[in-house]
């Protein structure tokens, strides 16, 4: 996603989003984003989440650098490109994504990255806390995994 704040400058944001429970697990923002920035980012997540089977991603190109690519053969992760043009293949973070804009992006004026990190960051706590899930029979994203993995995971992240 992207936005510009008050002066002008322009920003980006990475939402990683966990398929299993509906987890945002990062908003990350910066005035650019290469692949090395999101390998930082996810070798951070997977030092205490583990490393996923697979990762969903679009066509960009920090996704289809070969520093990303080498580091997800590295780690025997498989990358899931969706289809250009078909967003519906990743409906998921499409809804998410939307949410995120409605609540934020388009709801506040920006001064700088650390204004949007913060109220990104405050938005993820409450979306993963309270926001109920047709898909997770009403509960929000660590409701569901609390009752589905135990208390123990869960109690990290608060």
């Amino acid at each position: 996603m992207h936005d510009v704040l008050i002066n002008g400058r322009t920003f980006r944001v990475l939402n990683i989003l966990d398929d299993y429970n509906r987890e945002a697990v990062a908003i990350d923002s910066a005035h650019g984003y290469p692949a090395e920035r999101v390998i930082r980012l996810l070798e951070r997540i997977t030092n205490f989440r583990g490393i996923p089977r697979s990762i969903r991603v679009d066509n960009g190109p920090e996704f289809t650098s070969k520093a990303f690519t080498t580091w997800c053969k590295e780690h025997a992760i498989e990358i899931k490109f969706i289809q250009p043009g078909k967003p519906t293949q990743n409906a998921y973070i499409e809804r998410f994504n939307r949410l995120f804009r409605e609540d934020i992006l388009d709801a506040y004026l920006f001064e700088d990255l650390r204004q949007v990190k913060r109220l990104a960051e405050e938005w993820r706590i409450d979306y993963n806390k309270y926001h109920p899930h047709k898909a997770l029979m009403g509960k929000s994203p660590l409701q569901f995994l609390k009752e589905h993995q135990g208390p123990t995971y869960t109690e990290q992240l608060e």
